[in-house]
């Protein structure tokens, strides 16, 4: 499989299909695997990028705290557009892949095509909020760092799929990534003009809030709740999450 080089930093992605680029984030402490479901159906009329993000899965565990963090995951997408030749996107993820995916909007609005926003939190206004955020992150990192791999077993269905190589790379990930600095993220949404669409599943509790806020604030964003899936609804229920997802698409490029 092949890998991105960035600054000594190797980066494992995926390329399948052909058509309008769509590159797809997992979530923190899951894989390109979480997206097996997804990859027939999507690259039948697009090229789908997959990725592992630093320290996770193929992808490199640096040692470096400043290897990890919001700049570097949005610059290391970037990278990875330059080269499937890509001036554009569809850009997607779940949880802190969907985060990551309106962070590079943030950056990066003219090589976004449109977002695809799954399962997934647009940081914080409050900063009481936030911290209580990153304090849950770092207790992740700390429990990483006093047992190992073995802890990030478990949870959600995204998670299952995942082998990792390095303990120490996601918890610096959770320390890092995971963790969020302000609420340029959030604050953003109402100026997003691209087709947007939010999906959640409806037994994803903690996130159902955040996909109504997302898409009462982005401008014109669809909104697709998949019935009996939890947070990984790709996962729980993947012919009902293609379909949706493939509506969308198939919008986009009748509207081209």
């Amino acid at each position: 499989m092949p890998t991105l080089d960035r600054n000594g930093v190797k980066i494992h992605y995926e390329v399948y299909g052909s058509g309008p680029a769509l590159l797809l984030s997992h979530g923190y402490s899951a894989t390109t695997k979480m997206w097996q479901g997804q990859i027939e159906a999507l690259a039948k009329r697009h090229t789908l990028i997959l990725w592992d993000m630093r320290g996770h899965g193929e992808s490199d565990s640096p040692e470096n705290v400043s290897q990890y963090g919001e700049p570097q995951t949005v610059a290391d997408m970037a990278a990875l557009l330059d080269v499937v030749g890509a001036k554009q996107a569809i850009i997607g993820g779940l949880s802190l892949g969907g985060y990551m995916s309106l962070a590079f909007h943030l950056k990066h609005p003219e090589r976004t095509r449109a977002l695809l926003i799954i399962d997934t939190g647009p940081g914080y206004k409050n900063d009481a909020s936030r911290e209580e955020w990153n304090k849950t992150a770092v207790a992740r990192a700390e429990k990483l760092e006093r047992e190992g791999l073995a802890s990030a077993q478990g949870g959600s269905a995204e998670r299952a799929t995942a082998r990792h190589h390095s303990a120490k790379g996601l918890a610096l990930a959770a320390r890092y990534m995971l963790t969020q600095r302000d609420a340029g993220v959030i604050n953003s949404l109402p100026e997003i003009k691209v087709p947007s669409l939010v999906v959640v599943g409806a037994n994803d509790a903690p996130f159902l809030k955040a996909a109504d806020y997302m898409a009462a604030k982005i401008p014109g964003a669809e909104k697709a709740v998949i019935e009996n899936a939890g947070h990984a609804a790709n996962i729980d229920q993947p012919a009902a999450f293609n379909a949706v997802v493939l509506k969308f698409l198939d919008s986009l490029t009748s509207s081209h």
